[in-house]
């Protein structure tokens, strides 16, 4: 007998929030989150993206165990603004059980269906920032910070209840060895004469905030053509700032501006705190501090999270002036490996932009999907 239960309360929040830490106890390529930036990410009083959308969480059980847990989310920017009829849903996890996972998704779907969405549609977030995907592929590796992980056999509970995969997106990792500087060394100092470009260089942090809301817009602008992309607003950026500033190294991140001092690329790389986070156990005290910050100093694997040109400059080659600045800075830090975080499949610009450096896709991710008519 499943039992799913609606939570209200900061206690079976908690719950929601820790029930991966026993279903993936004795799992290496897990990451677990930091528990206090999870219950802020759900905190409808600290988190803007509830005054765009909404989320019921909840929880279900079997003979009074804890056995799984779905987010069902409703982004209204999306539904109204895009005329995209979806309802997500994310941070679904469960036991190898299909009466469990059947019984959650039933929630998400009839609070779809009495929403009168057209389909139901994740594992993804609340929006473009968030956690995508269930990894079909590439189980073994350890999983950066900003993506989920999840067990082989939820990929078949999805296909036994009738959904179908929709989106598919890949990882990527090239060693810096690969890097060859020839590849955009004269080309870039070419590009930055002929457009008046130049590049920033951050070592402090609050050096960085007076271009971070122009980042966020140019966020939207270069990415607004993707299917699944929807708009940053205002408000959120604050919030995005707070929570991820604290993670990046002033140094990886990279502007480049033209002659008016308007904002034309960026990319924000972050060092890999998968093993910190994994010694943390999902909490910064008394000791998972310190975890992070040997890592924020010392790691020697660079994850690219983002990476965004102005439309008007795609094309051009601005990609290069960018590459230029991390050679120098990873070569400086004694890089070995570079990341990509999931990239749709589809995304034919972005695969170009990395072609020189022959990356090797090591894991893919799908978003499924149903029908709800």
């Amino acid at each position: 007998m499943i039992i799913v239960k609606e939570i209200h309360s900061k206690k079976d929040l908690k719950k929601f929030i820790t029930f991966p830490f026993g279903l993936y106890k004795n799992s290496k390529p897990w990451v677990p989150p930091i528990i206090s930036q999870e219950l802020q990410t759900f905190d409808k009083k600290k988190n803007p993206i509830f005054q765009d959308a909404e989320a019921r969480f909840f929880l279900a059980y079997k003979d009074n165990i804890l056995v799984g847990r779905v987010a069902a989310i409703i982004n209204w920017l999306e539904v109204d603004g895009k005329n995209q009829k979806k309802m997500r849903f994310g941070w679904f996890d469960f036991i190898d059980d299909l009466d469990v996972s059947k019984a959650l998704l039933q929630e998400v779907e009839n609070i779809g269906k009495t929403n009168n969405l057209e389909y139901a549609e994740g594992p993804v977030g609340f929006s473009n920032l968030d956690k995508v995907g269930v990894v079909t592929e590439g189980f073994e590796t350890i999983a950066p910070m900003v993506t989920w992980y999840n067990h082989p056999y939820y990929v078949n509970h999805y296909e036994v209840l009738g959904y179908k995969a929709e989106k598919t997106y890949v990882e990527s990792i090239f060693p810096f060895a690969n890097v060859k500087p020839e590849t955009f060394k004269k080309a870039q100092e070419l590009i930055k004469r002929r457009y008046g470009l130049k590049a920033l260089k951050f070592t402090r942090t609050e050096d960085v905030m007076p271009y971070a809301d122009k980042m966020f817009d140019l966020f939207n602008e270069s990415y607004a053509s993707l299917s699944s992309f929807v708009k940053i607003t205002d408000i959120q950026k604050e919030y995005f700032k707070e929570k991820f500033m604290s993670f990046i190294n002033p140094e990886y991140i990279k502007f480049v501006v033209d002659k008016n001092d308007d904002l034309i690329g960026f990319a924000i790389v972050m060092p890999s705190f998968s093993e910190a986070l994994q010694k943390a156990n999902g909490k910064l005290f008394p000791f998972g501090f310190r975890h992070i910050l040997r890592a924020k100093k010392n790691s020697k694997d660079a994850i690219f999270y983002l990476i965004g040109i102005h439309p008007e400059y795609q094309n051009k080659g601005v990609h290069a002036v960018i590459f230029n600045e991390y050679y120098e800075i990873f070569t400086e830090k004694g890089i070995e490996n570079c990341y990509r975080t999931p990239e749709l499949e589809d995304n034919e610009a972005i695969k170009k932009i990395w072609k020189h450096f022959d990356p090797a896709v090591y894991r893919r991710r799908k978003t499924f999907r149903k029908n709800l008519n």
